[in-house]
């Protein structure tokens, strides 16, 4: 999700990064490497043809991944550096769908990778998944509380702060460091486990960059997020880095691929080439603008090796790739 304050924030403070992060980038297309707080992540949880992939490739430290089906999508194959080794690390050019809502699972779409709700998910639309190659990445927020969750109850009231931005604003940001929020995440985590879950997404963790309400800090968030990708890599979960533009260069090394939202519209796109991309990880990115813009979008990210696809914000099945 895109917080307003955070985008007038992020309008404002881009200008002094602009000229380190093109003139750095010959590719970047006109795109800023942003210094700027990335706004929070869509936390939407209700929740187009991509072409042909093979099973992306899984690395660890830099490893050589197990080469993917050919197809006219990208191909699996070499690891990137950093992460943890032994889990899944997608490469820069990954396919992939996004669906949240909008269920049942259209399972139809020819990509590698599929990022789906956690607890929404039946086990036999994940096993449907797997039995296709496909690998599995599982939504779930780490920094926001939802009325609507299972565990929703097991929250108490002071580790709760101000809502979220709408169209989110049924959501309040958590006090992620509150030992109680982070032994959630840990049963999180562990549920991903159960339902054979190849990676996670934990999104709302660029909370410090928000009016947020509990006082967190840059390094609160820093802290946090190296936690909840030790967990993950405990359980041996692949795990990426929602947004948080700011601290991408100090969580790559703790973080298997990125995932964007709207990098092209906040013109950020140029931030992931010396950090995620650099490092042979993949990074995952979502726009939320009419399919006519796809061409200008594609243009931007396609050289920068940004794995692009158009969404409607409610995350359902609607999905329109770069050619």
């Amino acid at each position: 999700m895109r917080t307003t304050a955070t985008a007038f924030f992020l309008i404002t403070s881009s200008l002094a990064a602009c000229f380190a992060a093109c003139s750095s980038n010959p590719n970047s297309t006109g795109q800023t490497s942003s210094s700027s707080n990335s706004s929070s992540s869509t936390s939407s949880s209700s929740g187009a043809a991509g072409g042909s992939a093979g099973a992306g490739g899984e690395a660890g430290q830099g490893g050589a991944g197990q080469g993917g089906a050919g197809g006219s999508g990208a191909q699996g194959g070499q690891g990137g550096s950093g992460g943890s080794p032994g889990v899944y690390q997608p490469k820069p050019g990954t396919s992939w769908q996004w669906q949240l809502s909008g269920l049942p699972l259209d399972l139809s779409f020819d990509v590698q990778v599929y990022d789906v709700d956690l607890f929404e998910t039946k086990q036999s639309e994940m096993d449907a998944l797997h039995a296709a190659g496909r690998k599995v990445i599982c939504y779930f927020s780490a920094g926001s509380w939802e009325v609507y969750r299972p565990d929703a109850a097991d929250f108490p009231a002071n580790v709760k702060g101000n809502s979220l931005d709408p169209p989110f604003a049924d959501e309040l940001w958590l006090d992620i460091r509150s030992t109680v929020v982070r032994d959630i995440m840990k049963k999180r985590l562990d549920l991903a486990v159960m339902k054979k879950c190849d990676a996670v997404e934990p999104d709302n963790v660029d909370g410090y960059a928000n009016d947020n309400g509990l006082g967190l800090t840059a390094a609160n968030q820093l802290d946090f997020n190296k936690f909840i990708a030790s967990e993950a890599h405990a359980r041996n979960l692949s795990v990426g880095l929602k947004n948080d533009i700011d601290q991408l260069g100090a969580l790559v090394d703790s973080f298997d691929w990125a995932l964007n939202e709207e990098c092209f519209t906040y013109k950020e796109c140029a931030a992931y080439t010396p950090t995620f991309i650099q490092a042979g990880k993949a990074v995952f990115h979502a726009e939320y603008v009419d399919a006519g813009q796809l061409g200008a979008v594609c243009a931007v990210t396609k050289p920068l090796q940004i794995s692009t696809i158009i969404k409607n914000i409610e995350l359902d099945a609607y999905r329109v790739a770069c050619p």
